[in-house]
């Protein structure tokens, strides 16, 4: 992305919540049931193919809580279940229960294994999954703080994307391989299981501006695609100013840090 471009993308974008208000009754329309992920996992995946149109509605909540409320917003308006996983950085315990009050899901967006490269400045990819264990506990803790707080289960997470992840090519979803550490949490599914992935027929993410979307349009998708899943990102439909500069920041300072 370049300069203009993303300075255009955080700053001086039009508001898109009008096109997602437009895409939920677009689905509604077409005879789509639009649900979260946990509703996915145990009405579709277990029923073994049963026939139906679904679209699972994904939120990965990175920045803008503001948005983020917007959107749930709207999607009550229509009926519409949706995933929220939200970051420490991101927590709002009164808005996570509101989520669930709906009959909506909340997950957790985890990203120790990039937080803990920052931390501890590792910049070599086996060190880093040496570190491990360690890193596993330290999930556990934070999944278990969490879940204390808001005084209910979580059942599905969604690993979070960082630029120390890239960096080094360890994902944080490297960390759920370990079928102890979900038993220990209760997680059933994590977002990006290929035993999930598999039963879509086609997986979209939306992209910043001037893209919106990868591979296509959830407008083309729609009547085409029977079983689509939609990741969104709140930063992607509306301005934040304030949100924005304040996450651009902290990723600068902490890839200054990190290469210090």
């Amino acid at each position: 992305m370049n300069l203009m471009n993303r300075l255009y993308a955080d700053y001086l974008m039009p508001s898109r919540l009008g096109q997602y208000e437009a895409l939920l009754g677009r689905a509604r329309d077409a005879g789509y049931a639009q649900v979260a992920v946990r509703n996915f996992l145990r009405q579709d995946v277990a029923a073994r193919g049963a026939a139906r149109k679904v679209l699972v509605h994904r939120h990965d909540i990175d920045s803008d809580l503001r948005t983020a409320k917007k959107m749930f917003a709207l999607e009550a308006k229509f009926e519409v279940k949706a995933s929220y996983y939200f970051r420490l950085s991101t927590l709002d315990f009164g808005f996570m229960r509101d989520i669930e009050a709906a009959g909506s899901e909340v997950g957790y967006h985890y990203e120790e294994v990039a937080d803990y490269a920052k931390r501890h400045r590792i910049r070599c990819p086996e060190q880093l999954r040496h570190c491990f264990p360690e890193i596993r506990e330290q999930f556990i803790r934070n999944f278990h703080s969490i879940t204390e707080r808001l005084g209910m289960r979580m059942v599905t997470v969604a690993s979070h994307g960082d630029f120390a992840n890239r960096r080094l090519n360890v994902i944080n979803h490297e960390l759920l391989r370990d079928a102890d550490l979900r038993r220990r949490c209760g997680i059933e599914c994590e977002s990006y299981d290929s035993e999930l992935l598999r039963h879509f027929d086609m997986y979209i993410s939306d992209r910043e501006y001037p893209v919106h979307y990868t591979p296509l349009s959830p407008f083309d998708a729609l009547g085409r695609y029977n079983r689509i899943c939609l990741l969104t990102h709140p930063l992607q439909w509306e301005t934040n100013w304030v949100d924005t500069t304040r996450c651009n920041l902290r990723r600068l300072s902490e890839e200054i840090a990190w290469r210090a």
